[in-house]
């Protein structure tokens, strides 16, 4: 499997983000995009998730099931947590199965991996920061998805929850999925830099 993306042109606002970007990453590799605030960083992950629309060029993924496309084959975890905070933990991770097609048994595992089993029946309003993050996270092992698009995923997370993150991210690349992820922190698996800079 091979994420590319080709000539990408990226305007927001009638502004033009970035221009003639070039990336590639294959299956088992994670490619940290790097670079300062307004560079294009969330706006290269957003292009690739297909919930911007591209000013120039192409994204394409090759090996991946032929019958769907690549926002239906990635996981994009944005800087924000998407959660409901009056639905439970486990009532926002079942929003979410269902809402992208996963197994209901995966629930309680990804619960347990990242450590928020023993909160699963509390309200997500009471969680802090870094456990809203573990919930955002519990999402990519609840539903299986080979291609994942991070966007500064170790923020607010402690010591313990990076070390987590860091052997999750480990086991998805060795199970040969892609990691494609904006970070200004390591990401703690072995990764290639794609580094961008700010247009003037």
């Amino acid at each position: 499997m091979k994420l590319t993306g080709r000539g990408l042109r990226c305007e927001r606002g009638q502004r033009e983000v970035f221009s003639g970007l070039d990336f590639m990453v294959a299956a088992g590799e994670a490619v940290a995009v790097t670079g300062p605030n307004g560079a294009g960083k969330t706006s290269l992950l957003r292009l690739t998730a297909g919930l911007l629309a591209l000013a120039g060029g192409s994204i394409a993924l090759e090996g991946g099931e032929p019958d769907l496309t690549l926002p239906e084959q990635a996981h994009y975890l944005g800087h924000r947590d998407a959660l409901k905070p009056a639905l439970s933990v486990s009532e926002n991770l079942s929003f979410w199965q269902d809402f992208l097609g996963g197994d209901a048994a995966e629930t309680s595992h990804a619960l347990s991996v990242v450590g928020l089993d023993h909160v699963a029946h509390l309200p997500a309003a009471v969680l802090s920061a870094g456990q809203r993050r573990r919930l955002s996270v519990a999402r990519l092992l609840a539903v299986k998805r080979p291609v994942w698009l991070l966007d500064e995923p170790t923020s607010a997370l402690d010591t313990e929850g990076q070390n987590t993150f860091a052997a999750i991210m480990t086991g998805h690349l060795a199970g040969g999925g892609l990691i494609l992820a904006a970070t200004h922190a390591p990401l703690d698996v072995a990764a290639r830099e794609l580094r961008m800079g700010a247009v003037g």
